[in-house]
């Protein structure tokens, strides 16, 4: 199976296949709006809006397997817009973990691991995919998305 074979609903409800993104580099975040990783979305917008013209995008999936992603997809987006002033596409609310994750999940993580295992610990874990589908990289929560730039930079320049 390829990334590029996966389907995925938009914060509508929309499926939307993921074929549609071949040829940009994409990072890839589950998140929640009451986390202490919250205000990573400057970080995510930071990069999304000084990368988005050179085939950039971030895939941003809420997620309230840690409790912290409350709301409607409406309300959610309304708080990321609002708060974050975010631009990025946002999608449906999944699972990330476990007998019903996603399975864009499952195939993220089966391409690239964790430190101790494939398990998703917590919000805004990050995966960064080449404009061919391939996992590059996972980042955990921790690694802020300013610290990913240099690695967004090298993905872009060698597409070009």
């Amino acid at each position: 199976m390829s990334l590029y074979q996966i389907y995925v609903e938009d914060k509508d409800f929309n499926l939307v296949e993921l074929k549609d993104y071949k040829g940009k580099v994409l990072l890839i975040v589950n998140t929640a709006t009451t986390c202490f990783f919250t205000p990573q979305y400057k970080g995510l917008q930071y990069l999304y809006q000084k990368y988005k013209s050179q085939g950039f995008e971030i895939l941003d999936f809420p997620s309230n397997q840690f409790s912290d992603a409350k709301g409607s997809n409406q309300e959610i987006d309304e708080f990321c817009v609002s708060k974050y002033e975010t631009e990025f596409k946002r999608f449906n609310k999944i699972n990330v973990n476990g007998p019903d994750e996603s399975i864009l999940y499952t195939y993220l993580k089966r391409h690239e691991k964790g430190l101790f295992n494939q398990k998703i610990k917590w919000n805004f874990t990050k995966f960064l995919v080449d404009q061919n589908g391939r996992v590059i990289r996972r980042y955990a929560p921790l690694v802020k998305p300013e610290k990913i730039e240099k690695d967004i930079i090298k993905l872009i320049k060698k597409g070009v």
